[in-house]
């Protein structure tokens, strides 16, 4: 101005301060409280009760009361979902039973003609063991039956036998068990310290086992080619769906106690699998050349089993009598099973820990005669005759294994006991085909037809009492079959299913109710989140003394700023979050 008057100084500027934060609408909005956020959450949900917890609010007794209820129902549900998922994890099953109409193939069947005979390179070995039985039974009851045994056996003598019969397993009477005789003999290890008993309460039990176990002795030494055949007189006629079939249409063998079998070709029926699926045969049962000791029955063996499978006479199978017609009746039953983790089986795509000796399709008894036999020639040192041989083991004989009988009871008693790791190592198929049978009989020929009937058959002389002639005819009951599947009791949908039943029970509720309590989790959480770091923020800012020093635009004019001039004012920092804190609560709201 003209009279030098100079302007008033401006006042001190206020320190700078942080932009005031927008509060308009947010993407996601966060409560300010806990309680705040449960208030919100007991008034809109849609979980019957919660919102007596809000409704109630004036009343106390009435708020613990429903709280107390709400507390008791989520107990008592979560305590079923335990039971249920304790049922679950069990992984229980269920047999359902369905009828299928499609045709079926004709099942393999076995015949044998229950006559073990003697083989031509055994005879002399037979005939001392034949002497050595004379001694024992005469020794025991006081009958001989030289007659009969010169009769059967007579036989021009051979070379010198490689065999030395081992007398001193021989049959004898045993101490007394409960009172009751037994009969039976010792099998004792290499030192002859330890021996078992194999004893029996019927002496023809006794018998026929203690001259098996010879008899099996003796052809474990005679090579694998020398079994003999009855040639192909036992099957006299067949017919399958009215069309006749013939000798190629059967496989052959022989069992060391049945004799010889005949196996029905299958894979000649699957080519003309037919209407009616019927077999008609003619069977010849003869005791020619029998050994009495190890067959005590006359007649024909008989086992139905599905095709491509080992047939196993000793655990199954059935008698037919001679002279007579036996009509059966076959009704198939398939059954699938449930692999892991519903139980253990073996399907056509797995393997098993097992070198299975039968090149044929997989069955559990298979799997267990093949695991026994390793087993066998591991401990023992050779294999059991009745088996086949795993590649470079020799069966077993006292000539070359003195105590094997010894290791074989032993080794058997595991088996039957559970013992071997064998039931663990052969689950059952996960499917298998069984077969129902149900049996009919009449005597055939008839007395006044069995004349005609033998001539026109070819049979010399019915007066024979070594040869007789059965008629057997298998056919399918039904033209359908029964499946009978495992299912599972909870699948995942059935469990669901039980658990939204529970929830519902309970709650009153749906699958959307708990994704309103997964939202209250997830708020509860990012507000913990938020809190924790305001309260972080907080405890890092607190007030302390701090030079302040202006500008030098707003210094003072009057002079110089003060050195210690101070100012307890908290600075920006503390007044505000940090950066990262500050983003994160105004992303939340």
């Amino acid at each position: 101005m003209a009279d030098g008057s100079r302007d008033p100084p401006k006042p001190p500027a206020s320190p700078p301060t942080l932009p005031e934060e927008e509060h308009g609408e947010r993407l996601v909005e966060l409560h300010a409280s806990f309680r705040e956020l449960v208030t919100f959450f007991c008034t809109n949900s849609t979980i019957h009760g919660t919102i007596r917890l809000v409704c109630s609010s004036q009343n106390r007794l009435k708020t613990a009361s429903w709280g107390l209820l709400l507390a008791g129902a989520l107990g008592v549900l979560y305590w079923q979902f335990a039971l249920l998922f304790e049922q679950y994890w069990r992984y229980p099953v269920i047999m359902t039973v369905s009828v299928h109409s499609e045709r079926k193939l004709f099942p393999s069947v076995t015949l044998c003609d229950m006559n073990p005979h003697r083989p031509h390179l055994a005879r002399h070995h037979l005939r001392v063991l034949d002497d050595f039985a004379r001694e024992s039974i005469y020794s025991l009851y006081r009958f001989n039956f030289s007659d009969s045994m010169d009769a059967l056996g007579a036989e021009v003598p051979g070379p010198e036998p490689a065999f030395h019969l081992d007398r001193r397993i021989r049959l004898q009477r045993l101490r007394p068990l409960d009172g009751q005789n037994r009969v039976g003999f010792k099998l004792c290890n290499s030192t002859g310290g330890d021996c078992v008993e194999r004893a029996y309460s019927s002496g023809v039990v006794a018998a026929r086992e203690w001259y098996r176990f010879h008899y099996i002795n003796i052809l474990a030494l005679l090579p694998a080619a020398h079994e003999d055949s009855h040639g192909s007189h036992f099957v006299f006629s067949c017919r399958y769906d009215d069309r006749d079939c013939h000798a190629q249409h059967f496989q052959t063998s022989h069992h060391p106690t049945y004799g010889s079998c005949y196996t029905f070709n299958g894979v000649w029926a699957a080519q003309r699998p037919g209407v009616t699926h019927r077999i008609s045969l003619v069977l010849r049962a003869e005791q020619l050349d029998h050994l009495p000791l190890l067959s005590t029955k006359a007649g024909i063996k008989v086992m139905i089993h599905p095709q491509d499978h080992t047939p196993f006479l000793e655990h199954q199978g059935f008698s037919i009598r001679p002279g007579t017609e036996t009509t059966i009746d076959i009704r198939e039953d398939e059954v699938h099973r449930l692999g892991s983790p519903y139980g253990q089986c073996m399907d056509s795509t797995g393997s098993v820990d097992v070198q299975l000796l039968y090149n044929t399709s997989y069955t559990r008894q298979a799997c267990l005669v093949s695991c026994f036999q390793h087993l066998m020639v591991e401990t023992c040192s050779c294999g059991y005759f009745f088996y086949p041989l795993p590649a470079g083991a020799e069966y077993c004989s006292y000539m070359r294994h003195p105590a094997w009988g010894h290791c074989f009871h032993h080794l058997y008693q595991k088996l039957k006991t559970h013992q071997l790791p064998c039931t663990t190592r052969c689950p059952r198929p996960c499917r298998e085909s069984s077969y129902k049978l149900s049996a009919g009989t009449s005597r055939w020929p008839s007395s006044t037809s069995a004349d005609w009937v033998l001539a026109v058959l070819g049979e010399p002389s019915r007066r024979n009492p070594c040869i007789s002639l059965a008629k057997v005819n298998i056919f399918y009951q039904e033209l359908n079959y029964r499946t009978v599947d495992e299912t599972p009791v909870y699948s995942v949908p059935q469990l669901l299913s039980a658990m939204g039943s529970l929830w519902s029970l309970w709650f009153g509720s749906s699958v959307l109710s708990v994704v309103e309590v997964l939202e209250l989790l997830l708020d509860a959480i990012a507000l913990t989140l938020l809190l924790c770091c305001r309260w972080l923020c907080g405890s890092r800012g607190q007030p302390r003394a701090a030079t302040r020093v202006h500008p030098p635009s707003q210094r003072p004019a009057s002079g110089p700023v003060a050195a210690d001039t101070t100012s307890n004012a908290p600075g920006p920092g503390c007044l505000h979050l940090p950066r990262c804190c500050r983003d994160f609560s105004r992303s939340l709201g």
